[in-house]
């Protein structure tokens, strides 16, 4: 299955050319949610993700049964319970990095983007804006961007009994090491 989503992926953006654009096969999404009662907090580290360098067209993908928890009651909570994962098994975004020529991807530096697009969690699709960046440090390019996300936005039912335990709204964290893709 995980093949098959790189497949698929990446051959969607095979009829452009491939000098300007930069993936990577295992970006980190890390989402945490803070109460008074409990720390939960959950790591993918198999995402997916490709930029076009010359466009600033941005796509990330991943399987959500990749989080990973440092409990497993957790895990398995977090994968039938909220994410449902029987039904929503990938969760994505598409879209855009508006001040994209801002960015040397041929001299080192720390460059602020703006992101815009639409997120994709439990088969719901809002649009968002955030602010992101984009690191270069010898030759090595990384692109970085937190942002929060409200669980009732994407229809996430968090039953009464542990309704405080869980942050109304969770803080994600995404990290994206980019090679350039060869041709």
């Amino acid at each position: 299955m995980k093949n098959l989503l790189y497949f698929i992926f990446f051959f969607s953006f095979s009829f452009i050319q491939a000098q300007n654009k930069y993936f990577s096969k295992d970006a980190k999404v890390h989402f945490f949610s803070d109460t008074k009662m409990e720390k939960i907090e959950g790591t993918n580290n198999k995402a997916v993700c490709v930029l076009d360098a010359s466009t600033g067209a941005l796509e990330m993908s991943l399987l959500v049964a990749g989080f990973k928890f440092e409990k497993a009651l957790m895990e398995e909570h977090f994968q039938e319970n909220y994410m449902e994962i029987s039904k929503f098994p990938k969760s994505g975004f598409k879209g855009k990095i508006s001040n994209i020529s801002s960015v040397n991807f041929e001299k080192d530096g720390t460059y602020p983007v703006d992101v815009t697009g639409q997120l994709t969690i439990h088969g719901v699709t809002k649009d968002i804006t955030t602010k992101g960046k984009i690191d270069i440090a010898k030759g090595v390019i990384s692109a970085s961007s937190t942002f929060d996300v409200a669980c009732e936005d994407y229809n996430i039912a968090i039953a009464a009994l542990v309704r405080d335990k869980i942050a109304k709204s969770i803080k994600i964290d995404l990290i994206a090491k980019l090679q350039k893709l060869q041709k």
